[in-house]
This record gives structure tokens, sequence and C-alpha cells, in this order.
């Protein structure tokens, strides 16, 4: 038993020196098969010899065969992945010395960027986002919304029609509808989504953008609650010191109507391109939920009353960023895109 540990340290000597010799990744294989291959391995020769060892000394060599394979197969790893890679048929001309080029990250479109913060600001505001679909019927899209028959949003030339029953939504508002429909009031939502329009697309028209409409019914519901709404939204979106006011005006759902305007965040209020030197932006549209609207979604108005709004997510992208002409969203032109 002795001669054969000593033989076995003998082939660890040849082993080690054979593998320092090994400088390039074909002698590093060819060492690999002559002593550690499982067919015609030095190493695996001497465990397959075994068998003809006697009983009271196999265990012993054993070992010793197992703990010369363990130790050679560390040193041709360790000799491998020092090697790996270095060899001379590398590109010429190619200098490994230069920094490497940092890849490019994503970020979030800025129609993205726009309505997330606009979603941020209404859920702290105590606003639950809600989804509908995008195929709407006639009714929730219009009858619902107290939008009469001769209205000329329901004209083929203003509305996509793809049945005479139903369309693709033109506002979020039939969201509005069916989550009144499903629910008890009291109710306060925000509903964001895409919406389509027949539009004649230039700088500041398309016939696909988005939309983020809010809700909140409630008993006791006045239009002083819906001006300190939109007033804490005006200054969380675009600064502590931006001023609202609203100017009556006419939507077939709300009773009464207001446009709402924002002190220009460009020139706060003191004149500019922007704002057309009058210091004002118009935002949005709001008003108090028409009693009519009420009944067609089985609330009582003589008990319920409430407000809503509705703003375009890309009218203010543009405003919150200068930007002159709204296909720029579209056109996928990174040299803007990075920009944001």
């Amino acid at each position: 038993m002795p001669g054969l540990i000593e033989e076995l340290a003998q082939l660890r000597l040849m082993a080690e020196r054979e593998l320092a010799q090994a400088d390039d990744p074909a002698a590093l294989e060819a060492f690999r098969v002559s002593w550690l291959g499982r067919k015609a391995g030095r190493v695996t020769a001497v465990l397959r010899g075994l068998k003809d060892v006697p009983i009271e000394e196999r265990a012993g060599i054993g070992d010793a065969a197992n703990q010369l394979k363990a130790n050679l197969t560390a040193l041709f790893e360790a000799r491998l992945a020092g090697t790996v890679g270095v060899s001379d048929d590398r590109p010429a001309g190619l200098d490994y010395s230069r920094p490497g080029l940092r890849p490019s990250t994503g970020r979030a479109h800025p129609i993205t960027q726009t309505l997330d913060r606009i979603l941020e600001i209404l859920t702290g505001m105590g606003f639950t986002p809600v989804s509908g679909p995008e195929v709407e019927t006639v009714e929730n899209n219009f009858g619902a919304l107290n939008i009469g028959p001769e209205h000329p949003s329901r004209q083929p030339g203003d509305t996509f029609f793809l049945t005479p029953d139903v369309l693709l939504r033109t506002h979020t508002s039939p969201v509005q509808v069916r989550a009144m429909r499903a629910q008890e009031p009291p109710i306060r939502i925000c509903c964001p989504g895409r919406v389509y329009r027949r539009e004649a697309v230039d700088a500041t028209h398309l016939c696909e953008f988005h939309q983020v409409e809010i809700l909140y019914v409630d008993r006791g519901v006045t239009m002083r609650d819906l001006k300190g709404c939109l007033s804490t939204f005006a200054r969380l979106m675009f600064g502590a010191d931006t001023r609202t006011r609203l100017r009556p005006s006419y939507f077939p759902f709300v009773e009464p109507g207001a446009e709402v305007d924002v002190t220009c965040f460009l020139c706060r209020g003191s004149g500019c391109r922007v704002c057309k030197g009058s210091g004002w932006i118009e935002i949005l549209g709001a008003g108090m939920v028409h009693p009519r609207v009420l009944a067609n979604v089985g609330y009582d108005p003589d008990v319920w009353t409430g407000y809503a709004a509705g703003m375009g997510v890309e009218r203010i992208t543009m405003l919150r960023h200068g930007v002159t002409d709204i296909r720029y969203f579209q056109e996928n032109d990174l040299r803007f895109l990075e920009q944001f």
C-alpha cells in the first residue's frame, strides 16, 4: 500500500508540471483528456484499477486517488479561468484598454410621466383609479351623460362608430357611468385612459389621445368642494403659488359647468407667448354632475350631488414642457424623447 500511495504522489507532481506548461486553451484541453478524461485519463485508470487491490488496502488507496482527482480538477479549473480569452486571435486594431461604452437605459414616455404624476396626486387626494373598455355603447358614451341625439359629437364626422350602437369612446366619462351603476354612493374615483375622436390631426389635435376624469358624489357636495379640489390639484401639479379660476361654460353632463384656468407656470402670471400674454392657461373642464346623469345611473338627485372634471394628458404635458406640436409624442423620435 505505501508503494501505491507514493506512486499517486509522483503522479500528482507530474500532472502539476504538465499543467504549468499548458499556456493556451488547446493545451489545457489536452491535459484534461490525458489526466481527467473519463475513458483514458490517468487518474481514471487508477480508480478503475482498485478492483485488483486487496480489499484491506482498497479504501485507503481509493481515498488517496479521489483526493488526487479533486486536487487536479481544482488546479485545472483555476488554470483554465486564468487563460480563457488570452489568445492572439483577437481582432486587429481593437484597443482593449479603452473605456467601455455605457449602454443607454430606457425611460418612461413623457405622456406616461405626466399621467403617473396626475394619478399620484389624485390617489393622494382620495380618488380611486378605475378603468373601463375603450369600445363602448352609445348609451354609456352619450345617452346616460345627457348628450342628446342632436349633439354634434353624435355625428359620424366627429366619432368613430363601429356599429350604430357601438363606438370608440370619445371620453372616459363612460367609466363613471359604469362605476356609478355598479356602486352605491358615496363614490370618489378617477378615470384614466385612451380616447378617440374623428379629428383632423395637426399641431394641437390628435384622433387618439389620453384623458383623466374625476368624479365625487356624496351628500351635500357643492361647487365650493369642486373649487377646493381643483385648487389643491393645481398647486400640487404646477407649483405651490399656482392660482385657479373658473369661467362659466356649457357641458351637457354638468350643471353648472366651467372651464378651469391656472396661472401660467412658465411666466407665473406675468404674461408670455405660451399663455398669449394673459397670464392664464386653460387646463380642464369641470362642473356639478347634472341631475339627469345622476337619475340615469340610479342615484336620487334630491339626495346626492357631486362634481366631475376632465383633463387632457397631452395638453398638460405640452404646457409643462413647452412642446409646440402634439404630434411629437407619437413619432417615437429618440432625439425628442430623450429630453424628458
